[in-house]
């Protein structure tokens, strides 16, 4: 909600490990983008959970963290959990999947592109085409099952898998949305269902509600994917797909597998978007073995700020806010395609600090490409 001063408020959760290192880095760039842009400034809220603040206070998300995001405009997240620190139970500390379903924020969204100086995983010249978007069902699916499972007389263990219409509905209608939005930016405007309804009868049930929904959007195509099938063809050929939905656990291995097809979870960003909130966050970890170093990349950070800028923008109906995002997506690509930076994690030099130096400094330089 947009406060009296006419400023938009954001909930920002840095969280564990290099969550708390790209966190500022991303508040500084999206200062100097929003500056630029000529929007009016953002306010950032700064609050502590995850992990490490369980282990000091014994609360993973505070109260006062939660009520900031419930009444924030947007929710700005790094990463959070760490392996030593564990639930007296032994499963992980991991707030993130709490806010999911605190707020309903059902469509996670992957977009996935490679643009010039990320590393060329793939030898097909094709690969440099790589531009596509998965989405996945956050609130249901085999996550459902998360503090549900059941082990019997330690000699079986159960976790079920919850399909429903109207969760199915949304995320589709919401895949079919971004569709129709990429066609008018050129692209092929294909929703893909990616499932395994050849075995599961909740697959079965995913697919055929998704066909009810792609039946209101008769000017974009469907396509269907069992999941195997699609974890081939997004190495083989994955300048081919568009718009991708499907399940939770599924779209949780794809994200991973997408992401190392441009180089890695660091220049991975996402959202997680539901009917009221929307969270930002990168794709990659805590990354014990590199925090506090200062070495961690910020890309995936970077492009998660522009993601959040892009849905405020939509929201609130202000120009300036696409603007600035366009100026933070087209600084970082104009730094790596340039290699004025290159971060470690890509055999160059740049740590974290440096690349955030280079990336401001590069706003001016694209400022007129965007505009």
């Amino acid at each position: 909600m947009l406060s009296l001063n006419n400023t938009l408020k954001i909930a920002v959760l840095p969280g564990d490990g290099i969550g708390r290192e790209v966190m500022p880095a991303c508040l500084e760039l999206i200062d100097a983008a929003v500056s630029q842009a000529g929007a009016p400034p953002l306010v950032f809220e700064t609050h502590q959970a995850g992990a490490q603040h369980y282990a000091e206070t014994g609360e993973a998300l505070p109260a006062a963290a939660l009520e900031a995001c419930q009444t924030s405009d947007a929710i700005l997240f790094g990463a959070m959990g760490w392996p030593d620190i564990r639930f007296p139970d032994g499963t992980e500390i991991i707030p993130q999947l709490d806010l999911r379903m605190e707020f309903g924020l059902f469509a996670g969204v992957r977009p996935i592109r490679w643009f010039p100086g990320l590393p060329k995983v793939l030898s097909d010249p094709r690969a440099e085409g790589i531009d596509f978007v998965l989405v996945r069902e956050q609130t249901e699916g085999l996550f459902y099952a998360r503090g549900r499972g059941e082990v019997l007389n330690d000699q079986e263990a159960y976790d079920t898998m919850q399909i429903t219409r109207a969760g199915t509905e949304r995320v589709t209608e919401f895949a079919f949305q971004l569709a129709a939005q990429r066609k008018r930016r050129g692209k092929a405007g294909t929703v893909t269902c990616v499932d395994k309804a050849n075995v599961f009868s909740s697959m079965a049930f995913f697919r055929k509600v998704f066909d009810e929904i792609a039946a209101k959007h008769p000017e974009l195509q469907k396509d269907y994917a069992y999941v195997d099938a699609l974890a081939l063809n997004m190495v083989k050929k994955p300048w081919t797909l568009d718009v991708l939905v499907t399940e939770n656990m599924f779209g949780d291995i794809l994200s991973d597998l997408a992401a190392g097809l441009i180089g890695g979870m660091g220049m991975a960003p996402s959202a997680d978007i539901g009917d009221t909130h929307g969270l930002f966050q990168p794709a990659h970890g805590t990354a014990p073995d590199i925090a506090g170093k200062g070495v961690a990349n910020p890309g995936a950070m970077f492009l998660s700020g522009a993601m959040m800028l892009d849905w405020l923008a939509v929201k609130h109906g202000d120009q300036r806010l696409a603007d600035a995002a366009g100026l933070i997506e087209a600084a970082v690509e104009h730094t790596l395609s340039t290699k004025i930076a290159v971060p470690m994690e890509y055999g160059g030099s740049a740590n974290c600090a440096e690349m955030t130096r280079s990336v401001i400094g590069a706003l001016g330089a694209v400022r007129k490409e965007v505009a």
